[in-house]
């Protein structure tokens, strides 16, 4: 349970440094300082061997791939298969990333409803926008109220779910 917990915290922040960049999103100095401080020791190492292409920090998305190996191995490898362990690290990886996306957009919601003008909401929304801005064309505001979050977050949970089904897990 500690393993993981550490694990999640690790590879979330490797997550995010790599959402941050590949949206291009500048943080707050106070998030920014976590990220890297947090992450800086596997980053730095691993750029030697997978370098930034077209904008993007492969690297922290290497290490964060790492780390839900590593957390899997601990977890799955007794009596498990090669295959096996890397269809369940895979699994576990992209759940980790969605799980993150759904996260963000709760974070949001909660900054709407509690103080829309704190000094995270801009940053949390910018990370959102991707995300919701597709949904957005489809599902316009109703009476003044938004619901690209909730329509983003059933999508989520419907393709965890369809994810499931394809690592034959349902």
């Amino acid at each position: 349970m500690i393993v993981n917990a550490a694990a999640v915290i690790l590879g979330g922040v490797l997550l995010l440094r790599f959402w941050m960049q590949a949206v291009r999103v500048r943080p707050p100095a106070s998030i920014s300082q976590f990220t890297f401080t947090l992450s800086d020791w596997l980053v730095r190492p691993l750029r030697r061997i997978v370098p930034g292409v077209g904008g993007y920090d492969w690297a922290s998305l290497l290490g964060a791939f790492l780390v839900v190996a590593l957390a899997t191995s601990l977890v799955f490898l007794v009596g498990a298969s090669f295959g096996e362990f890397v269809r369940m690290a895979l699994h576990r990886f992209i759940t980790w990333m969605v799980y993150g996306l759904i996260a963000l957009m709760i974070i949001e919601a909660v900054f709407s409803w509690i103080n829309p003008h704190a000094p995270l909401a801009p940053f949390v929304r910018a990370l959102n926008e991707p995300v919701l801005r597709p949904v957005r064309k489809v599902v316009p505001p109703l009476g003044g109220i938004d619901f690209s979050m909730l329509v983003a977050i059933i999508l989520l949970q419907i393709f965890l779910i369809l994810l499931d089904m394809v690592f034959g897990l349902r």
